[in-house]
């Protein structure tokens, strides 16, 4: 029998029929049978197709999904599994029903029902010295923020921390501002004030929230609660169907090397069935490593994998959606403006993005409202013009509130966007009244006009860290209906996508903004063989019924993870 071809020594072929196969390879778009050897996809159309193959190597049939159907694996471009999955782990005070290490804990519907949940922590609160702490504050969907004066009725002895949903606030208590080190004369970027200049016990965005984080680090992010999450959080992203993920704040918590090293014990104890690609905060990049940032990337890059991976740096630069931070152009807010850059001073932009551009490192820029989506903008414009560059796949993360211009700008300019579509269903009628406005509200997430002008995206999750669950078939859903929260409203109509668009932003146009797209998103000979077993067809089913399909299986790398 013929060997194979030098570079890819093949000993055994696997062959799954499936009743259907979606492979998002335009030239060859389905078919009802796969062959995998090694990892990687040997041919995919019907057993008669593949008799060249067959004839030359030993292969079986295993016909677990013969009648499902198979796509590309799932691909979720933006979470923060080990994160999110420490903070599951602290007393929760959120709006929806959230799993924990100990089960399912309900919801709380109000800010009055969370300041009496409070007031029952701290009444059991064994050491009045150490913090109580708490994650999970919905300031839009709980009747409004938490401040300093509120939690001080609560205790003016236990100190308090609470953590948003989106943890881009902490608010704390007076004890607890006196743990963390400031008082009304102290300054830094993020620091929350009354009108009459006393702090009002918020922190904002993430110099700001780092500052409040140190005292309770020990407690959040203690030796093995890193690892925990990933597992944990890994299960929640294969049972939705996801085969590959990224974590956009790789370093924030713990350390560049102690969150890979997670990440890399749990692959190899296989309970993070998943691949992941790590990108690094760029601020604490900077602090941690300085001129040798690049060296250290690239070092990362040769010690990873196909399974885990560095991949490009990641800027923050306003706020959050669901915490109503993020930066608007006029007419802003309804009410008070909460709006909040990042800790990198925007007029710094160019110059500190400069060094990541000219060494070819992607860079993902966090820009939620319209006023931010276009200093990024003017930013890539700007490093356009001083070194122009080809296939850069600048990609602005999370594209929540923008314009059609700016979906125009973001395509001429080669930009890529990564769309949170999740809050059109979730949230969009409930900033209309809190927040944003109707006009910005019901337009959140434009991907119709991103299509119209030629842009590629994909859809993420940001899971756990906004108040939406992990569900590529859920994101398509929201994407081709734009339904809102009532079951009824279309936000947005002209928004709307197709079927097959908002499956490749699940697929082949999420590998691409991961920059994977020639061994990921699709179904063709010599790619990665991970694929999503699915129960019915999204193609043939009522639009409606889209987040309804269940998730049978993921394979990854050729191997069922069931």
């Amino acid at each position: 029998m013929p060997t194979a071809r030098a570079g890819w020594r093949m000993e055994h072929i696997t062959v799954y029929p499936a009743a259907r196969i979606h492979t998002m390879d335009p030239g060859r778009p389905r078919g009802n049978a796969v062959a995998v050897a090694d990892g990687r996809i040997v041919s995919v159309g019907s057993m008669e197709s593949m008799q060249p193959w067959l004839r030359r190597y030993p292969y079986d049939v295993d016909d677990r999904y013969a009648d499902n159907i198979i796509f590309p694996g799932f691909i979720d471009p933006h979470t923060h599994l080990r994160l999110s999955g420490t903070y599951m782990g602290l007393h929760y005070v959120g709006p929806i029903d959230s799993a924990s290490p100990t089960g399912i804990r309900k919801g709380l519907p109000s800010r009055d029902a969370v300041l009496h949940q409070l007031r029952a922590l701290a009444a059991e609160h064994a050491d009045p010295s150490k913090p109580l702490t708490a994650w999970g504050y919905d300031p839009a969907s709980q009747d409004g923020h938490l401040d300093r004066d509120m939690l001080d009725e609560i205790s003016d002895t236990v100190p308090l921390w609470v953590c948003a949903y989106a943890p881009h606030i902490v608010y704390a208590n007076s004890p607890m501002l006196e743990l963390i080190g400031v008082d009304d004369d102290s300054i830094g970027h993020g620091l929350g004030r009354y009108a009459d200049g006393r702090l009002n016990g918020w922190f904002v965005e993430t110099e700001a929230t780092a500052r409040a984080n140190r005292p309770v680090a020990a407690s959040i992010f203690g030796p093995g609660t890193g690892r925990a999450a990933i597992d944990r959080m890994g299960a929640v992203a294969r049972a939705a169907g996801v085969t590959t993920t990224a974590d956009l704040v790789w370093g924030m918590a713990d350390g560049f090397e102690p969150e890979w090293d997670d990440h890399a014990a749990a692959i190899a104890a296989g309970t993070f069935p998943l691949r992941i690609y790590m990108i690094p905060f760029e601020p604490k990049l900077v602090r941690t490593y300085g001129a040798e940032m690049l060296d250290f990337l690239a070092s990362k890059r040769a010690e990873g994998d196909d399974r885990l991976n560095t991949h490009g740096v990641k800027y923050v630069n306003d706020g959050s959606y669901p915490s109503m931070t993020l930066v608007m152009n006029s007419p802003g807010y309804l009410d008070e403006d909460t709006a909040h850059t990042g800790e990198v001073p925007w007029e710094d932009m160019v110059e500190r993005m400069r060094p990541f551009w000219q060494a070819g490192v992607q860079i993902h820029s966090h820009a939620n409202g319209d006023r931010t989506v276009d200093m990024t903008l003017d930013t890539l414009a700007a490093l356009q013009a001083a070194r122009p560059r080809f296939d850069h796949r600048f990609t602005i993360e999370h594209y929540c509130i923008s314009t059609p211009a700016q979906a125009k700008r973001l395509a001429a300019l080669g930009g890529l966007a990564s769309v949170n579509i999740y809050f059109v269903h979730f949230r969009a009628q409930l900033h209309a009244d809190h927040g944003f406005g109707p006009d910005r509200s019901e337009a959140t997430a434009r991907l119709g006009s991103l299509e119209r002008a030629g842009a590629t995206f994909a859809l993420h999750s940001d899971f756990n860290l906004v108040v939406t669950p992990l569900s590529p078939l859920l994101a398509v859903w929201c994407a081709v209906n734009r339904v809102g929260a009532d079951g009824e409203t279309v936000m947005a109509p002209g928004e709307r996508i197709s079927v097959d668009r908002a499956l490749r932003a699940v697929t082949i146009d999420a590998a691409h903004v991961l920059a994977r797209d020639d061994r990921l998103g699709s179904i063709e000979a010599g790619k990665l063989a991970d694929f999503t077993v699915l129960d019915d067809d999204p193609y043939e089913v009522d639009p409606m019924a889209l987040r309804d399909i269940g998730v049978v299986d993921t394979v990854l790398g050729g191997e069922p993870t069931s």
